[in-house]
C-alpha cells in the first residue's frame, strides 16, 4: 500500500496522469492485468460466433444468448456486488469474482451443446460483476499518481482488453471453438494467484452498502438519464458487435483481425481522444457528435449488412464512437451522480448492461422475422434516442462540466489525498468517497 509521501504529484492534466502508468507497485498491475483478461471477455467470442453456430448446429438467436447470458448476469448482479464488497472488504470480493470466471469459463470451453455454453456464460458473468464492482477501488488503493492516474490506467486496461479480445479469440478458435474459454481460465488462473500474492490485504470499509442502495440511486434524474440513455446507446453497440459477424460470413482469424482494429480505435479515441474533445468542445456537444456519427455508421450498415467491404469499415469506424461513447459517459455518470461512485456505477451498470445484453439476441429475432436489414436500422435509431434522451440532461451536464478543470479533471482536493485515503481505508468501495466527503 502506498503512503501519501510515495504519492507521483498530478496536476490534473492527462500528461502526467499517462506519466503513472510507468513505476506502479506490483499490485496495481496484477490488477490491471486481470482487468485486461476480464474485458477481453466481452468481445472474445466475437470471430468463433459463426463456427459454433456452424458446428454445434445453433441458429443465431442461440449463439447470440452468449452475450445475453453474459451481459444480463452482469447486470442483475451489479445490484448486489457492492452490499458483498463492502461486507467483505475488496481483496476477497476481487478473488471469488476472479475464481468464477476461471471455473465458469473452464466448464463454457467443456461444455458440448450450445445451451450449456450460454449458461455457463451466466456463471461467467456473476464473477465478471464482483470483479468490476472492486477492480478500480483495488487500483485506486495501490495507485502512484493519485485518482486522475487511476483511472487512466483502468482505461488503458479496459482498451487494451477490448482491443486484444478479439484477436486471442480469433488466433485460439482457430485451433478450437473451445480454445478461447480455455485461454480465458488459464489467463484468469495467473491473474488470480498474482492478485492474491501481491495485492495487500484491504479492510472493510466503515458501512456497509444497503442493497437496495444502486435502486434507490436511480431515483436521482441525472443518473436516471444517463443511464436509460447508456441502456439505448448500449443496444447500438451490442448489436454491432453481436450480431454483425454473421452477415459477414468471414473467417475466424479474419474476423479477429477486423474487431481487433476495432479495439485499437475504442483504446486511443477512449483514452487519448475523449478528454481532449471534453476539454475542446464540453461533454455534452462531443457526446451528441458521437452517437449522432455512431448512428450514421449503423444505418449505413443497415443499407447493406451482406457487403463484405462496407461493413469492415463500419464496424471498425465505429470504434471511435463508442470509445468517446464509452470515457464521456462513465466520466459524466461519476460527476453529475450525488451518491459514491460505486453506487453510481452499479446503477448505471445495471441500465446499461441490460440494453447490451438484450440486443444481440433482438437482432437474431428481427433477422427471422423480417430481414437482416431492420436489427441494424432499429440500432441506429436506438442510438439516435440516446442522444434525445442525452438531451434532457443538457444541464446537468453543463454544470459537471462547469466543475472541471481545463483538462477535463474534477476540479477537487481528490487527487492530493488519494493516497492518504486510500492507506486509511484500504481502497474499499465508498469508502474513498465518504473519506473525501469528510475532509
Amino acid at each position: 500500500m502506498t503512503s501519501p509521501t510515495d504519492q507521483t504529484p498530478d496536476t490534473g492534466g492527462h500528461g502526467s496522469a499517462r506519466a503513472s502508468l510507468l513505476g506502479q507497485p506490483k499490485a496495481v498491475y496484477a490488477v490491471a492485468f486481470a482487468c485486461v483478461i476480464s474485458f477481453m471477455g466481452i468481445g472474445l467470442v466475437d470471430p468463433i460466433l459463426p463456427a459454433l453456430k456452424e458446428q454445434l448446429d445453433a441458429t443465431e438467436s442461440e449463439v447470440t444468448l452468449l452475450f445475453t447470458s453474459y451481459l444480463v448476469v452482469t447486470a442483475v448482479a451489479m445490484l448486489v456486488t457492492n452490499a458483498v464488497s463492502s461486507r467483505f472488504g475488496a481483496k476477497r470480493t476481487l478473488v471469488v469474482g476472479l475464481a468464477i470466471i476461471v471455473v465458469f469459463s473452464a466448464l463454457a470451453g467443456s461444455s458440448g451443446s450450445i445451451e450449456g455454453i450460454v449458461a455457463f456464460r451466466a456463471g461467467w458473468g456473476l464473477g465478471n460483476a464482483l470483479f468490476i464492482a472492486t477492480s478500480l477501488a483495488a487500483i485506486v488503493s495501490s495507485a502512484r499518481g493519485g485518482f486522475a492516474g487511476a483511472i487512466i490506467l483502468y482505461e488503458a486496461a479496459l482498451g487494451l482488453g477490448i482491443a486484444a479480445g478479439p484477436l486471442v479469440g480469433g488466433t485460439l478458435g482457430n485451433i478450437s471453438w473451445r480454445g478461447p474459454f480455455y485461454g480465458v481460465a488459464v489467463l484468469m488462473s495467473i491473474a488470480l494467484v498474482a492478485t492474491v500474492l501481491l495485492l495487500p490485504s484491504t479492510p472493510k470499509p466503515t458501512h456497509a452498502t444497503p442493497i437496495s442502495a444502486p435502486l434507490k440511486a436511480l431515483r436521482h434524474r441525472g443518473l436516471a438519464t444517463m443511464s436509460v440513455a447508456a441502456l439505448l446507446y448500449n443496444w447500438g453497440f451490442f448489436t454491432m458487435l453481436g450480431y454483425a459477424p454473421f452477415p459477414m460470413a468471414l473467417s475466424i482469424t479474419q474476423l479477429g483481425w477486423v474487431f481487433f482494429a476495432w479495439g485499437v480505435l475504442v483504446a486511443f479515441f477512449s483514452v487519448v481522444a475523449a478528454p481532449w474533445l471534453q476539454q475542446r468542445f464540453g461533454t455534452s456537444v462531443s457526446l451528441y457528435a458521437a452517437f449522432t456519427l455512431f448512428a450514421i455508421d449503423l444505418a449505413l450498415m443497415a443499407t447493406d449488412p451482406t457487403d463484405q467491404r462496407l461493413m469492415v469499415g463500419c464496424v471498425i469506424a465505429a470504434g471511435i464512437f463508442i470509445g468517446i461513447n464509452n470515457t464521456l459517459m462513465t466520466q459524466a455518470v461519476m460527476t453529475i451522480s450525488p451518491v459514491e461512485r460505486p453506487v453510481a456505477s452499479a446503477a448505471y451498470g445495471f441500465v446499461r448492461f441490460i440494453g447490451g445484453g438484450l440486443a444481440p439476441f433482438a437482432a437474431g429475432r428481427m433477422v427471422q422475422a423480417w430481414s437482416v436489414h431492420v436489427p441494424f436500422a432499429v440500432a441506429a435509431v436506438a442510438v439516435l434516442g440516446a442522444a434525445v434522451v442525452l438531451s434532457t440532461a443538457h444541464r446537468a451536464l453543463r454544470d459537471a462540466d462547469a466543475g472541471l478543470d481545463e483538462d477535463g479533471h474534477v476540479v477537487t482536493d481528490q487527487d492530493d489525498v488519494a493516497g492518504e485515503v486510500a492507506d486509511e481505508f484500504g481502497g474499499a468501495p465508498g469508502a474513498i468517497d465518504e473519506a473525501l466527503h469528510a475532509r
